[in-house]
């Protein structure tokens, strides 16, 4: 009893061991790599483009000059129709998600993809913190990713095939047909994966188990309830990003066939699949710009909508995500 009485009148408390976070070295590591890779992303841009293209920045800067208020206001419109039309292929895949919380989990991912080298998982990370604030459970974020990634890789290998049964394997060359080799290794390894979902409910046992086969057929329910919603949003979104990107050519100076903007507009997506530097940004330029001038456009026009086009669809939505982020986090702190 007086032990009971001794207890009672001083609790013993026990605090939990701090978790060790990552090595320092490790932390240094990803600094290091991440501040290298936004080097080689500028110095592709401002020493490459030059060498690829042969003008001089005085005459990209030149063409670009000439872009008026207007124009800009009209492509900023245009651009973010397409981040709406995108919204669907994420309310499709993740049930009860708002179409402006999605234009908000877009964004931020994005802004995160662009700001870092393998910056995908980032992305994910930051989306599936504020998709958890609105309260859609893990299963639900992890099947939309899942899904929503199928689609994009989806989108991705579609645009190379239609472009090389307009213009041709010779348009394109070795190089774009193995990137389009690579991108349906890709998209096959995700439907591997998902299929051996059915094998790992099998092997796992338990919780694990529980969950795999949950996630399993939460993903063939989105798919059967989403496929339609998912895919005429990712159809929108990229023939208004191939919109965009003819506008940006066209303000600039630049004329081209539809044939070679299909065959443009494939590669700059597919390009934006280099991890060597976020978002891809400086190589699927590059690779931009030299199939327009081997295509026959005139190089200063073409740089010049080219980077245009970039500013839009990688320099913007770093902004808009930090904004939508902020947004996000005011809102949060209120409730």
């Amino acid at each position: 009893m007086v032990r009971g009485a001794q207890a009672l009148a001083s609790p013993v408390t026990t605090t939990a061991p701090a978790r060790p976070g990552p090595p320092r070295w490790r932390t240094w590591l990803r600094l290091g790599a991440s501040v290298a890779s936004l080097a080689l992303a500028v110095w592709l841009v401002v020493a490459m483009v030059p060498t690829v293209s042969g003008v001089d920045w005085a005459s990209i800067g030149a063409q670009m000059s000439d872009v008026g208020p207007v124009a800009l206001l009209g492509l900023t419109a245009l651009w973010l129709a397409g981040l709406w039309a995108y919204t669907y292929v994420l309310t499709g895949s993740m049930p009860g998600l708002r179409n402006t919380q999605a234009f908000s989990l877009n964004a931020a991912g994005s802004a995160v993809s662009n700001l870092i080298p393998f910056g995908g998982a980032a992305g994910v990370a930051v989306t599936a913190v504020m998709a958890a604030s609105w309260g859609h459970s893990v299963r639900a974020i992890t099947t939309s990713t899942i899904v929503s990634g199928l689609w994009n890789a989806l989108g991705r290998v579609a645009l190379p095939l239609v472009a090389l049964a307009i213009q041709g394997a010779a348009v394109f060359g070795q190089g774009v047909l193995a990137a389009t080799l690579g991108t349906a290794a890709a998209l096959a390894a995700v439907v591997i994966g998902l299929t051996r979902l059915r094998w790992l409910s099998g092997v796992l046992r338990g919780r694990a188990r529980r969950f795999v086969v949950r996630l399993r057929r939460q993903n063939a329910a989105v798919v059967r309830n989403g496929w339609s919603k998912m895919t005429l949003g990712m159809v929108a979104y990229l023939l208004l990003q191939a919109l965009l990107m003819w506008c940006c050519l066209a303000v600039t100076g630049t004329e081209l066939s539809l044939p070679a903007l299909i065959a443009a507009f494939a590669v700059s997506r597919l390009l934006t699949l280099a991890v060597i530097t976020p978002g891809g940004f400086g190589v699927s330029e590059n690779g931009t710009i030299a199939l327009l001038v081997a295509l026959g456009t005139p190089a200063a026009p073409a740089v010049a909508g080219v980077l245009l086009f970039a500013v839009f669809t990688f320099l913007a939505e770093i902004p808009l995500g930090g904004a939508a982020w902020l947004n996000w986090s005011v809102r949060r702190a209120r409730t």
